[in-house]
């Protein structure tokens, strides 16, 4: 049975850069097993699902391995898709219903802009066995769903060369790093190898937790970020209070269907 597929590189201006994710526009849900297994086969850190239903658009997303309750640049790609791919939609606002509560992408010239719940972290107690996989100490830990490691520098995060399969064993999600950038707010970078993704290249969901952060830090609502990864990202910040905005451009790099077996 084939099934449109997009890829889209998100939180970038250029093929090649950002964050891949796949996007499947779907009339109806399949199989938990089916969506798995179609991320697994397209490797990419996330593949977006949307089903249109009684006026509503429902979105999941699944990395290799696993069903996760947010990501941001899946739900940038997949509005990309709908308002600029498929032209499903002729407003400058989607709303979609997902694991995580309602989520909007809101279209601001060039930018989708992404409204997210804040998750600020919270001080914890250190983790010697992170601070081991990461191969060094950050001058303050806390958490809030992801581990979350502030350094000094941006120099000190592109250093950062973690030991995977220790990093498998910490007990969170995902390892969010953060430092002062050089030309930008900040930067980070995020490793996730318990969801299959070792290193993920821009993440919209940490910025969740960054944005917050560096806002009070600052003293400033509205941030200019870069995700450091090889593949690189640009993000727009604004710490609206309980949400956040996050912006980003998006371009198309694949358009075309897939065979899904028939149940």
């Amino acid at each position: 049975m084939p099934q449109p597929y997009f890829q889209v590189d998100a939180f970038t201006s250029r093929v090649f850069g950002g964050n891949p994710a796949g996007v499947c526009p779907l009339d109806a849900w399949l199989p938990d097993a089916t969506l798995q297994a179609i991320a697994a086969e397209n490797n990419l850190s996330e593949t977006a699902f949307y089903v249109r239903e009684n006026g509503r658009v429902g979105l999941r997303w699944f990395t290799p391995t696993v069903e996760i309750a947010l990501c941001g640049h899946a739900t940038l790609a997949a509005a990309h898709v709908m308002m600029d791919l498929r032209r499903e939609e002729t407003g400058l606002e989607i709303r979609f219903d997902s694991r995580s509560g309602e989520l909007s992408v809101a279209r601001e010239n060039d930018l989708y802009v992404l409204d997210f719940p804040s998750r600020p972290p919270v001080e914890s107690g250190d983790d010697a066995t992170l601070f081991e996989a990461l191969g060094s100490r950050p001058s303050a830990f806390l958490r809030t769903g992801d581990c979350f490691c502030v350094y000094e520098t941006e120099e000190q995060i592109r250093a950062l060369a973690p030991d995977m399969s220790k990093l498998a064993a910490v007990d969170c999600r995902g390892v969010i790093v953060t430092a002062p950038g050089n030309d930008c707010d900040f930067v980070s970078r995020f490793f996730a190898p318990r969801a299959g993704i070792p290193e993920d290249p821009v993440t919209g969901s940490a910025h969740t937790a960054l944005i917050p952060y560096w806002s009070l830090r600052l003293g400033k609502k509205k941030l200019f970020a870069r995700q450091i990864s090889r593949r690189g990202g640009e993000l727009w910040c604004e710490d609206r209070g309980n949400r956040v905005g996050i912006g980003g451009r998006t371009v198309k790099y694949l358009e075309g269907q897939i065979t899904v077996p028939s149940e």
